[in-house]
């Protein structure tokens, strides 16, 4: 598949391509990451079925945006770039 922007009215300076992903924090104890098999301060691609099962039993989450890509876009907008994503 081939982009066209030429025509697209946006310039940026960086663009960046990666995977939208959502962090979820939460205070949890040990043998919850256990029953989940979960490794403490890790991150894990989880499918919808064992996601539900995670959030049924959590304490209350933070959820923010995540992933190297869209991190680095917007650290780069903050140095004053206009970053794509």
């Amino acid at each position: 598949m081939e982009a066209n922007l030429s025509n697209s009215g946006s310039s940026y300076d960086i663009v960046g391509i990666g995977n939208a992903i959502v962090d979820i924090i939460s205070h949890e104890a040990e043998d919850f990451l256990s029953r989940h098999h979960l490794v403490k301060n890790s991150m894990s691609l989880v499918d919808e079925e064992t996601a539900l099962a995670i959030y049924k039993e959590m304490h209350p989450a933070v959820q923010a945006s995540g992933g190297s890509a869209a991190n680095t876009m917007a650290g780069i907008a903050l140095l004053g770039a206009s970053p794509g994503y």
